[in-house]
């Protein structure tokens, strides 16, 4: 069986679906070959058009487009082609006509146009399905993996001025309540991601300490969750949120929110916090810094969270969603 993996161009800032099925190609059985299609282009109606387009002509025994380039479905063959949505986040950003159309394109015609639809965590084939509720019985839930790069690290903890790993500076990562939170507290805050003046100024006003880097290679980034003490993900949105599983796997505590497929990833193995809570996050940190025990639990749990979430276990449910369509 021949598989064609389609993938959106890969940016600093966005790449980590493209690692997600690196890491699952790696671990599929030997009776599946592959092949991976980059598209050209990240913008632009017509230049989408031409993506999808020469993507027809490429086609494999089964075609699976591996998300955020939903918009190459419907020139694809139905019956013999998966999408992976990883959230829908888009959405939120867009009211009126705009977000009508951005839905019918990107969400509405793509998942009518595929034999089968995977949503990473129950979180996000639950909002997918009140958007599109006729599809609510196609959507099968298939998490991501955690990279084999992760592994157990131990680390003797740093209580006087933790290192406290943060991933992203988009609005829904919630980098300014973080960094309310840790106001007076003694630490450091490590951000992964090109931080804007307003936030730059957020960080001096609060006196925290801090360093930030952008344009990171995978070995650069698995470096950084080893170097640090704990990793701080109090996201408002996420549609898995893979830096849990990252952490966990790494033997490091994790703060992260109570909602949605945050709460979800993590299971019993992390603080849960209210993300629009300041004194809430603050709370969950202080625990972690404050509580041996609790850390040594959560490292332990963690560990234990994490190994549902190997690259192998996740490429043979993928493999038997090709083999199903395959057979049909």
């Amino acid at each position: 069986m021949k598989v064609t993996y389609y993938q959106r161009r890969p940016t600093s800032a966005q790449h980590s679906i493209e690692r997600v099925f690196d890491d699952i190609r790696g671990s599929l059985p030997e009776t599946i070959r592959f092949r991976v299609i980059t598209c050209r282009y990240n913008r632009g109606i017509l230049r989408r058009l031409c993506d999808a387009m020469a993507a027809a002509f490429r086609q494999g025994d089964i075609n699976h487009i591996t998300g955020d380039v939903h918009y190459l479905a419907p020139l694809l063959k139905r019956r013999r082609t998966v999408l992976t949505v990883h959230d829908c986040v888009s959405l939120h950003r867009l009211s009126g006509w705009r977000r009508a159309i951005f839905k019918f394109f990107w969400y509405d015609l793509p998942v009518a146009r595929c034999g089968a639809v995977v949503s990473v965590s129950q979180s996000a084939a639950d909002e997918l399905a009140s958007l599109i509720p006729r599809a609510a019985g196609k959507i099968r839930i298939i998490h991501n993996p955690v990279s084999r790069d992760f592994s157990y690290s131990p680390k003797v903890f740093n209580s006087k001025c933790p290192r406290i790993l943060h991933l992203g500076v988009q609005p829904n990562k919630n980098l300014p309540r973080l960094i309310q939170a840790l106001s007076g507290i003694p630490c450091h805050l490590e951000v992964i991601g090109k931080l804007p003046g307003d936030m730059i100024a957020a960080l001096q006003r609060c006196s925290i300490h801090y360093s930030c880097a952008s344009g990171l290679t995978n070995a650069e980034v698995v470096q950084k969750y080893r170097d640090c003490d704990l990793v701080a993900f109090v996201s408002t949105y996420e549609g898995f949120g893979l830096p849990i599983i990252e952490a966990q796997a790494t033997g490091r505590a994790v703060v992260t929110s109570n909602i949605g497929s945050m709460k979800e990833i993590a299971g019993d193995a992390a603080i849960l916090v209210d993300p629009l809570d300041v004194e809430s996050i603050r709370a969950g940190i202080l625990d972690v810094i404050e509580g041996e025990e609790i850390r040594k639990l959560l490292v332990q749990r963690g560990l234990e969270n994490a190994k549902q979430f190997k690259p192998e276990v996740i490429a043979a449910r993928y493999a038997s969603i090709y083999e199903e369509l395959a057979a049909q």
